[in-house]
C-alpha cells in the first residue's frame, strides 16, 4: 500500500511563516500546533512534516519525504541530487563573502590565504576552489559575522537580506557567491513513481505564485480606444473585450504584472479608460 504524499517544511526560522502562508493560499486546509511535527492535510491526501529547514534536503534525500520546501542555500549545501520543481518568490537572500573594513581584499581573488568562516562549508569551498583560490574554510553555526573579531578567520560567507548586520559587526561585502530564495524540492524517485501526485501539489503551489506576480484588470472604454489599450495591456494572448449596452463602449479584462500597474493606469485613463478596477489575482496557470 502506498503511504500517503509526504511534504517536508520549515518550522521555524525565516521561511517558517512564508510557507504555511503559500500553503493555506493553495487551498489546503491543516491545523497546525506548536509542539506538532505532522499534521494531515484535511481535505487533500498530503501529510505535512514540519522539521527544520536545513534537514530537509537530507529528509528527501533518504525518502523520508517526497516534497520539500527549502532555501536554494541549503539545497545547494546538502543536495545530493535533488531537483528543483519551482522557485518560490520569497525569502529571497544572497550568500556573500564579506571582510572586516581594515582589510585590503576588494574582490574574490583577494582572498587567498585567508580562513574564511561560515555556516555553508561545502558551497564556499566550492566556490574558492572552483576558481583556484587557496582558502581555509572554518564551518561555524550562527553569529558568522563576528568570527574575526573573535580572530577565528579572517573573512566571512553568510546570509544577508539587507546586510544591515554585517555593517553593525563591522564588515563589509566584497562579493556574492550564490542568490537564493524558497523553492519546492522533490525526491527524484517521487517524481517518477507517484508523478500524478507531485504534479497535482506542484501546480497548486505555482499557481499561487504566478497570481501574486499579476493583476486581474477591468475598465470600461471606448471601442476607438481598444487597438491603443491592447497595445498597453496585450495580457496573457490579449484582452478580453465585451460590448456594452451603451453604444460605442467595452469592457474590456487584461492580465497585467503586478509591478507595470503603477504604469499602465495613467495610459488607460488617458485613452479614456474609467471605471478601472485592479483586482489580487489568488492563482493562476498558464
Amino acid at each position: 500500500m502506498t503511504r500517503t504524499l509526504r511534504l517536508a517544511v520549515p518550522n521555524k526560522g525565516r521561511l517558517e511563516s512564508d510557507t504555511a502562508t503559500l500553503l493555506r493560499d493553495a487551498g489546503l486546509v491543516f491545523e497546525k500546533t506548536e509542539r506538532a511535527l505532522s499534521v494531515s492535510v484535511h481535505n487533500v491526501d498530503l501529510e505535512l512534516l514540519f522539521v527544520r529547514a536545513d534537514d530537509i534536503p537530507e529528509m528527501l534525500a533518504d525518502g523520508v519525504a517526497e516534497l520539500g520546501v527549502t532555501g536554494q542555500d541549503l539545497l545547494a549545501e546538502h543536495g545530493n541530487g535533488l531537483s528543483v520543481l519551482a522557485e518560490l518568490g520569497y525569502g529571497r537572500c544572497r550568500l556573500v563573502a564579506a571582510v572586516p573594513r581594515a582589510t585590503e581584499a576588494s574582490k574574490i581573488e583577494d582572498f587567498a590565504g585567508f580562513r574564511i568562516a561560515t555556516s555553508h562549508p561545502n558551497i564556499t569551498g566550492r566556490f574558492f576552489a572552483e576558481r583556484d583560490i587557496n582558502v581555509t574554510v572554518v564551518p561555524l553555526k550562527g553569529s558568522v559575522e563576528v568570527a574575526p573579531k573573535l580572530d577565528v578567520a579572517d573573512a566571512v560567507v553568510d546570509l544577508v537580506s539587507t546586510g544591515s548586520t554585517l555593517l553593525v559587526n563591522g564588515l563589509i561585502q566584497v562579493g556574492t557567491i550564490l542568490e537564493s530564495q524558497a523553492v519546492l524540492v522533490a525526491n527524484p524517485d517521487a517524481i517518477t513513481l507517484r508523478s500524478a501526485e507531485v504534479d497535482q501539489v506542484a501546480t497548486a503551489l505555482t499557481a499561487v505564485v504566478a497570481g501574486r506576480g499579476k493583476r486581474y484588470l477591468l475598465l470600461n472604454a471606448p471601442q476607438e480606444a481598444v487597438e491603443k489599450m491592447a497595445d498597453i495591456i496585450p495580457g496573457m494572448e490579449s484582452p478580453t473585450v465585451v460590448p456594452l449596452a451603451e453604444a460605442g463602449w467595452v469592457a474590456v479584462h487584461s492580465v497585467v504584472d503586478a509591478d507595470d500597474v503603477w504604469n499602465v493606469l495613467p495610459d488607460l485613463k488617458a485613452l479614456g479608460g474609467r471605471d478601472i478596477l485592479v483586482l489580487r489575482i489568488q492563482q493562476l496557470i498558464a
